[in-house]
């Protein structure tokens, strides 16, 4: 964890409205990247996002949300560069002088910490780090001032704030709640967290503990679909279906005000059946906006795993040897190598570190079908950044006495386009002499056609949006979304 003297930051943390102007880059933001960058290389660049006429953040605002604490205290502040001793930069010299703005931290470990990036390869090797990593676009080497924790991740009339540890001592906050267990939600946490309470789901706990080392005592376990009581709040928790552990989180006050936080999520007809979303107004919603925008039109996951399958099998009919490989981050996509395993009769291998999160979720038909070794199972699960054909030709040589070819899946709703939309048979893999790649759209979030039903069926007070808050016109655009699913009856 950052100590209070190592998480600072500069004034431009925030914009003018209170949203961040720089975010962590999270495993699937990587993934987004790569996809925009061969749709541009492919002539299929997004059209820009226009500008709504009302702002989004003004909207908020008039309705009588306080958000002063967000501003700078001095905006016009000029910024200044340091010249810093390198020996004192790297530790060999102590600093000279009184100032307490020092540009950089004394302590090279705990730099190096600060500056590795957000890679979902790296995590599956470091695991057991006791140190999570930052994003990759930016040093958060600083001067003094602390970072602020945006608005969106408060939750108003609470001591309560959502995914926000990378914040460290949040003032007013007492208690804190994990969504899930991705890194761009829990960043932040450590061995040396001690700022309060963490709340989370059972599933999502056990991993904090196991793989971030975070002290038992601060780890607030909250069962699925039972009603807490935290500071006089009432707090449930609801199956996200997004990843293993991942929950919606419902907050009634004592006056009787909802709100519904969605972490990441994948709205679904069964939600709409929970009385607790069915049965009470939500005067707040915190809305999970990864997707939010008409050209994302995913198949069902039901749709993308019965093409998965079909594929597989086709493979291994036309080629017995063929090695089957399902890219994964840290957690999530478990359904896609389990409907494989399933078909083929077959065991999953995963690395020790994977075997070891997979076996901690406590699933015993998981459990019993994972294997450590790989020559034992033509079914392997990889680091989703590992799915390159220049990657999977190198471990294919490992294996190169029992398989000649790779059939590999990329499950990732960035992989979804408008051509082949709902019709999966038009998917064209990426071929790259003996090794096989397909980029199949099984997202673990709402598309833009599941949010509005959400959004309709719960028609909200007010929609926050949590993801893609950083531009001001997306911001503007995603609220223009919002009135109009909210127009129509």
């Amino acid at each position: 964890m950052l100590t209070d003297e190592e998480d600072r930051s500069i004034d431009d943390d925030m914009d003018e409205n209170g949203f961040p102007s720089l975010q962590l880059v999270s495993e699937e933001e990587e993934e987004e990247e790569e996809e925009e960058e061969t749709s541009v290389r492919n002539g299929n660049e997004d059209p820009s996002v226009g500008v709504s006429q009302g702002s989004f953040a003004s909207n908020f605002y008039r309705s009588g949300t306080d958000w002063s604490c967000l501003l700078e205290s001095n905006p016009q502040k000029s910024k200044r560069l340091k010249q810093a001793d390198l020996f004192q930069v790297w530790g060999f010299k102590k600093a000279t002088g009184t100032s307490s703005g020092s540009m950089v931290s004394s302590s090279p470990s705990k730099e190096k910490n600060k500056m590795q990036s957000v890679s979902l390869e790296r995590f599956n090797d470091r695991m057991n780090s006791k140190v999570p990593s930052f994003g990759k676009r930016k040093n958060w080497g600083g001067d003094n001032r602390r970072r602020i924790c945006p608005f969106y991740k408060k939750i108003p009339g609470t001591p309560f704030t959502i995914d926000a540890f990378r914040y460290g001592l949040v003032e007013g906050c007492s208690a804190y709640f994990l969504s899930h267990f991705h890194h761009d939600h829990y960043s932040g946490l450590s061995k040396g967290w001690s700022h309060g309470p963490i709340y989370c789901t059972p599933l999502t706990a056990r991993l904090v503990k196991m793989s971030l080392l975070v002290n038992p005592l601060f780890i607030c376990p909250l069962e699925l679909e039972t009603e807490h009581v935290i500071k006089g709040i009432k707090v449930t928790m609801l199956d996200a279906n997004h990843c293993p552990g991942a929950a919606l989180i419902h907050f009634r006050l004592e006056d009787g005000r909802c709100y519904l936080h969605t972490g990441d999520f994948r709205a679904c007809r069964p939600m709409q059946l929970h009385p607790l979303l069915a049965n009470h107004q939500i005067n707040v919603l915190y809305l999970d906006t990864t997707y939010c925008n008409p050209k994302y039109r995913f198949p069902s996951k039901e749709d993308v795993l019965e093409f998965v399958v079909m594929m597989t099998k086709k493979s291994i009919t036309k080629q017995p040897k063929t090695l089957i490989v399902v890219g994964a981050y840290s957690i999530g996509k478990e359904s896609v190598y389990l409907a494989i395993s399933k078909a083929l009769g077959v065991k999953i291998y995963a690395n020790s570190s994977r075997r070891r999160i997979l076996l901690s979720f406590g699933w015993p038909e998981l459990s019993a079908k994972l294997c450590s070794r790989g020559q034992e199972t033509p079914l392997h699960i990889l680091p989703m950044s590992s799915l390159r054909p220049e990657t999977l030709e190198q471990y294919l040589l490992t294996y190169m006495h029992q398989y000649t070819a790779v059939l590999a899946f990329r499950p990732t709703g960035w992989t979804y386009s408008e051509v082949t939309g709902n019709q999966l048979n038009l998917i064209r893999p990426r071929l790259s002499g003996n090794i096989t790649i397909y980029g199949v759209p099984y997202s673990e979030h709402s598309s833009f056609l599941e949010l509005r039903e959400f959004v309709q069926f719960l028609r909200p007070n007010k929609i926050i949006p949590t993801v893609n808050v950083g531009n001001a016109a997306h911001r503007d655009q995603m609220q223009s979304y919002f009135q109009e699913w909210l127009k129509e009856q």
